[in-house]
């Protein structure tokens, strides 16, 4: 992270004063994330009230460019005996993280050894489920969560003739229909991470299962199981619209994102953390509502799985530098902190009080869309098919995933045989990664 530059030169005395004093020299926190823009500016408003705040620790932040270049070069840094204390790793990262023996440090024990308050319960189920074992002890701290949702362009609809937000699948393709005859020539509706939404997200909405193992969070040697009849279902109906827009493959990543800020996909689904730049973009009135289901599968909406990142301690660090990496935790977790980082920046809050105070506060009358991917997180109790995921080598599944529905989009393939190669490729790295965890 750059220097900030002090414009004074008292600031610049007072520097010199405690590089001279290394008996009083704060113990350094190195703390790698991969956010940007004005999440960047986030993390470091964190890092410098916590520093502010005691003056025995002192927490670094540094940028170290997308997820997975962050994940691969903290498990470099580690090999090499010079990893930081804290690293931001995505939630689909979970896997290798807890496969990389002995490099990391798991939060309970962390929190334990040094003595700070610790209470797994206090946290969101849908959040600490995902980042917890089989029985219940968290691995890494909940930071940037997030969920998918339906942003809606309440404008469009309504000129459309759409009178009322589609809560269901078969309501969004009405809508899109209506969207298309009224001038969306290109789209009717669309999403980005296109695994995540209709294959994670779908799966966890719907109470099916993505993978046995609970999705591999009971253990690595879980089978990949989405070659559902729903499942293939959904895909052929996305392959049907796709021939004349109503439904506009979105990519597999957040590249897209803009059609909805633009004005050109008036339903876009997406994760919850679009909301700052929707509000920056859109010139128009929107909204975000909860993902569709099918309304003939019993049970749905079952409840929606996490999205973001959470922060891993990592191995082969002294006692007094955990305890510092404990407290800023700790720091972290404080209600009103919680509720204020939630509803000035979109994140979701991690703890129930911060959720509650939110709520008491009057929050979400003013900021509806804000509660959007909260209740569809606690619509229910999770299930084993809905407490997140846990599949090794998920980066690279994800894009044979991918792959194998472009392929059912650009008709070279039927939905079954593309669902089916994607679920038998994706076990063959499962297999892979789990004699590697081993």
């Amino acid at each position: 992270m750059a220097l900030r530059q002090f414009g004074t030169a008292a600031a610049v005395a007072v520097t010199l004063a405690f590089a001279a004093s290394p008996a009083h020299a704060a113990i350094e926190i190195q703390w790698w994330h991969a956010m940007t823009g004005a999440n960047n500016d986030v993390v470091n408003r964190l890092a410098e009230e916590f520093n502010a705040s005691q003056s025995d620790y002192k927490v670094v932040p540094s940028y170290k460019g997308n997820y997975p270049d962050t994940m691969n070069a903290g498990i470099a840094a580690f090999r090499a005996g010079n990893a930081p204390h804290i690293m931001q790793v995505f939630e689909v990262g979970t896997a290798t993280m807890m496969g990389a023996t002995g490099a990391i440090k798991p939060v309970y024990q962390l929190m334990k050894d040094a003595g700070e308050p610790f209470d797994p319960k206090a946290y969101l189920p849908t959040i600490t489920g995902y980042y917890s074992t089989a029985k219940g002890d968290m691995l890494s701290f909940p930071f940037n969560s997030s969920s998918m949702v339906m942003w809606i362009n309440k404008d469009e609809l309504k000129k459309a003739g759409v009178t009322e937000i589609p809560k269901t699948w078969p309501e969004v393709f009405e809508a899109a229909k209506k969207l298309k005859a009224a001038g969306h020539s290109t789209c009717g509706f669309s999403n980005a991470w296109v695994t995540w939404a209709h294959i994670e997200q779908f799966s966890a909405w719907h109470n099916v299962p993505i993978g046995t193992k609970a999705n591999g969070l009971d253990g690595f040697d879980t089978v990949l199981k989405f070659n559902s009849p729903l499942h293939v279902k959904h895909l052929q109906n996305l392959v049907d619209l796709q021939k004349d827009k109503t439904y506009d493959y979105g990519g597999r990543t957040s590249a897209n994102e803009a059609r909805f800020g633009s004005g050109e996909c008036a339903i876009f689904l997406t994760s919850s953390g679009y909301y700052g730049t929707a509000k920056a973009t859109a010139k128009f009135d929107f909204t975000s509502a909860p993902m569709p289901y099918y309304p003939d599968v019993a049970g749905a909406p079952q409840n929606s799985i996490i999205g973001g990142a959470s922060l891993w301690v990592m191995g082969g660090k002294k006692p007094e530098e955990y305890k510092g990496v404990a407290k800023f935790f700790t720091f972290l977790s404080d209600t009103n902190r919680q509720a204020r980082l939630h509803q000035e920046s979109g994140y979701l809050p991690i703890t129930k009080a911060a959720y509650e105070k939110s709520i008491k506060d009057g929050f979400y009358e003013k900021n509806p869309v804000l509660q959007t991917p909260l209740k569809e997180l606690t619509n229910k109790e999770p299930t084993e098919n809905s407490r997140g995921l846990r599949f090794g080598n998920m980066v690279q599944m994800r894009d044979i995933w991918a792959e194998e529905i472009e392929a059912a989009l650009a008709g070279k393939k039927t939905a079954q045989q593309a669902l089916d190669e994607a679920v038998a490729k994706g076990n063959a790295m499962l297999r892979t990664f789990e004699k590697t965890a081993k």
